[in-house]
């Protein structure tokens, strides 16, 4: 299929790195925690920003936390937060790095209680399987859900920060947990 005969979601427009994230990623099932736990990172990141930025810095986050190693973060010492205050890869928000070692920790302590997080997330989902939706237009996609509204206050009485129901929600997208491609895209 050529470039010219894709379609895609609207949302992506014309930027390659986008393109390329939501061709490739997007709405696809991730079952492995360490990717689960690379889009925690990256998503509670995220918040009060654009995803572009995020997705531009992505390779930063992934040296600056340990390629996303859920132990090494959770270990990440003051010192290593000073380190990374300095790093201008990444968004230098203290209150977000210190989240990112925290919300390692409580990823950690999930895994134990339930075996995975995917099977912390999947207990939420109807039948443990993903959503599949059928929008004609991506703008039909909702900022949120029930299902986002119920892990977001889970993992907020957990102690886990910048990570309410919109960023859930995206996050669930993101891990293909819900698969929000249009009918039309070349990618669904």
């Amino acid at each position: 299929m050529s470039n010219k005969e894709l379609v895609r979601c609207g949302w992506c427009g014309n930027d390659a790195e986008y393109q390329a994230y939501h061709d490739q990623e997007w709405g696809k099932q991730v079952k492995d925690d360490k990717t689960l736990f690379e889009f925690l990172i990256l998503e509670s990141a995220q918040a009060g920003l654009s995803w572009i930025t995020i997705l531009r810095r992505r390779e930063n986050y992934r040296k600056a936390f340990a390629d996303f190693d859920v132990e090494k973060v959770a270990a990440m010492t003051e010192k290593d937060q000073e380190r990374l205050l300095q790093d201008p890869g990444i968004i230098r928000n203290k209150l977000k790095i210190k989240t990112t070692i925290s919300n390692a920790q409580i990823f950690m302590d999930i895994q134990k209680e339930f075996g995975s997080f995917y099977n912390y997330l999947y207990s939420f989902m109807p039948d443990k399987k993903p959503i599949i939706n059928s929008y004609e237009d991506y703008r039909q996609a909702p900022a949120t859900s029930p299902i986002s509204d119920a892990i977001a206050k889970d993992l907020k009485k957990r102690g886990i920060r910048f990570f309410g129901t919109t960023i859930c929600y995206a996050y669930m997208q993101a891990v293909g947990m819900v698969n929000d491609h249009m009918l039309s895209c070349s990618f669904r």
